[in-house]
């Protein structure tokens, strides 16, 4: 049986690779395990500054497992608590970049928009067909997708099952960019690499920064912010950078 899940450094990045193709990366209790504890080691290791997760060129993820709930009772599913490991994705640190082709469906969909940054390739498509099966999303999908697209398309993707191309999902708000299907891959590593280059602290703080958006009032962000712009000049990175700027050459940053 092949590993739910590829993991590998490369750099500055730690990479995972969702690995269950012959159940189009189903997200079965076990990948998610296996998943949220690589995330939590890429976390905690000071040499990896951004984190890249993949699916295949075909798919991301087709949503959850389904043979893992079908027969399960509410108060199994109570126990279970699986969504507990959501939360800790939630928490990781460094900033997350979901590399998508192909279909990212209900958990599938959720997983991206667990990520900080989405690339998509040109053959994407995201929906949150739970509804057909008599349920709900249940990983923060009415939440994060509404927020995300709008009250309406919300609306439209959960009531309806509705499935969103790679372009429409981008011209929505829902992916930061679209690329050619053939080198989806390529790109997004491309781009982990060069945000690796980025002083890790202030990444850290700026994803913090931003997702305090979404949890608080206009005027409690920016109080928040300034807080940790602040506490960015205690950084040696702050110090290298700026006298990189005024010297005119290229910083090296040490997460410091």
């Amino acid at each position: 049986m092949n590993e739910p899940i590829i993991a590998s450094i490369e750099n500055n990045v730690g990479i995972v690779r969702l690995n269950r193709p012959e159940v189009l990366n189903a997200l079965s209790l076990d990948l998610m395990k296996t998943l949220v504890d690589t995330l939590e080691a890429y976390d905690d290791n000071p040499d990896i500054h951004v984190i890249l997760i993949a699916g295949s060129e075909k798919v991301w993820a087709a949503g959850a497992d389904i043979n893992d709930m079908a027969k399960a009772s509410v108060f199994e599913m109570y126990e279970r608590n699986q969504f507990a490991r959501w939360e800790r994705i939630r928490k990781i640190r460094k900033p997350i970049i979901a590399a998508v082709s192909g279909f990212a469906l209900g958990g599938g969909c959720e997983l991206a928009m667990h990520c900080d940054v989405i690339i998509a390739s040109e053959s994407a498509k995201f929906g949150q067909p739970e509804i057909n099966i008599g349920i709900i999303p249940g990983a923060g999908g009415t939440q994060r997708l509404t927020r995300a697209v709008g009250k309406f398309r919300a609306m439209d993707m959960i009531l309806n099952s509705r499935f969103i191309s790679a372009d429409e999902a981008y011209t929505f708000g829902l992916v930061s960019r679209v690329v050619p299907k053939e080198n989806f891959y390529e790109a997004s590593l491309a781009l982990a690499h060069e945000m690796a280059g980025k002083p890790p602290i202030a990444l850290k703080l700026a994803k913090e920064a931003v997702l305090k958006a979404h949890e608080t009032t206009l005027g409690e962000g920016l109080e928040y912010e300034r807080k940790l712009f602040y506490m960015l000049f205690a950084t040696e990175d702050q110090k290298e950078g700026m006298a990189a700027f005024i010297e005119k050459r290229r910083a090296k940053f040490e997460g410091k």
